[in-house]
């Protein structure tokens, strides 16, 4: 169902495109009718640069699960790149 909700936040990163890599700097994430994909409704998340024009963009446009399941994996992985390194005991 279509909530027409859509969050925006800045972002530092950057994108590949058609053209190359560009820096990323916006992102807006909202639950729609998708464009490309074979579903009633995704989660579509748009990473751009509005300062470099409509080609610096990079859109995705993910199923509900498949949504979910990548919030998880980024939330695994980040916690999991925070963490202390284990140093390994001497045998």
């Amino acid at each position: 169902m279509c909530t027409y909700e859509t969050e925006t936040l800045n972002l530092q990163g950057s994108g590949k495109g058609a053209q190359g890599w560009f820096a990323v700097t916006d992102a807006s994430v909202y639950f729609d009718h998708p464009v490309h994909a074979q579903s009633e409704h995704t989660l579509n998340l748009d990473f751009l640069n509005p300062a470099l024009g409509p080609g610096a963009r990079v859109a995705l446009e993910l199923g509900a699960d498949s949504a979910l399941a990548l919030a998880d994996a980024i939330k695994e992985v980040v916690a999991a790149g925070q963490r202390p390194a284990q140093v390994a005991p001497a045998g």
